[in-house]
């Protein structure tokens, strides 16, 4: 070997790791859009890790990962999905838990409708409810429940418009293409939701738990130390201030 590979060699090794560390990517349920940009810039202030994150509906990102989309660990809305995955032997032995508890609410920028204990739904005041797909989002297999509860599921099927994801339910309402949609209560809790006071806090005998599991999908130490994170005091703090409960 000549001393100039030699010299190369020595470089190679005494150069920060993280130079060659693969990027991190998080895939995460819509509903968790804001509370995990929260935890990521939380994370990256006391860490030398990069986190990318990719968002979208439970069910769309499941099916990604089943056709092998390199994701390295999934935040999903429900613990079907994680659980299945686990089963399939997809995730890294004994990384799935709980990281929150989401709830649904009923809400509308118009003060007019009566939201509360869903009378607007029982009186059909309004042309469309959004909801998320059903087959995509629990929290739209969540409204799917509160509107069967109620009575009136297959009463409003002509007025429903379905969201791919619950961030698109929340446009849909946003933009005035629905005047009320259900949506998760930790979207009113962000930064766009906050001036919104015409809200239905569904009770939760309505719907099942929205309980939201995470999985590990890949053994890099980054990841490892991001999940770690998650199931800290400072992050739980975090989640809990966008209205979720955590364990």
């Amino acid at each position: 070997m000549t001393v100039t590979r030699v010299l190369a060699a020595l470089i190679l090794l005494l150069l920060p790791l993280q130079l060659f560390a693969e990027p991190v990517r998080i895939a995460v349920a819509s509903n968790f859009t804001h509370a995990m940009q929260d935890l990521e810039k939380a994370f990256e202030q006391q860490s030398e890790h990069e986190i990318e994150l990719i968002f979208g509906s439970t069910g769309k990102i499941y099916a990604q990962i089943i056709n092998g989309a390199p994701f390295d660990a999934f935040f999903a809305a429900d613990s079907a999905r994680p659980e299945r995955l686990e089963q399939d032997g997809r995730i890294q032995p004994g990384s799935r838990f709980t990281y929150a508890v989401g709830r649904i609410v009923l809400w509308s920028p118009d003060g007019q409708l009566h939201l509360d204990k869903g009378l607007a739904l029982e009186n059909a005041e309004f042309r469309h409810l959004a909801i998320a797909n059903p087959k995509l989002a629990p929290y739209g297999k969540a409204a799917q429940q509160v509107l069967q509860a109620q009575g009136v599921w297959d009463l409003l099927q002509d007025r429903i418009v379905r969201g791919e994801n619950i961030g698109q339910t929340f446009q849909f309402v946003v933009s005035g293409n629905a005047e009320l949609g259900f949506v998760a209560l930790s979207q009113l809790k962000s930064q766009s939701g906050e001036s919104s006071a015409n809200v239905w806090l569904v009770p939760a005998q309505l719907y099942d738990p929205i309980e939201q599991q995470a999985v590990q999908l890949t053994n890099k130490p980054a990841v490892t130390a991001f999940i770690d994170f998650v199931k800290s005091d400072t992050a739980r703090r975090i989640i809990q201030r966008y209205g979720y409960s955590t364990p």
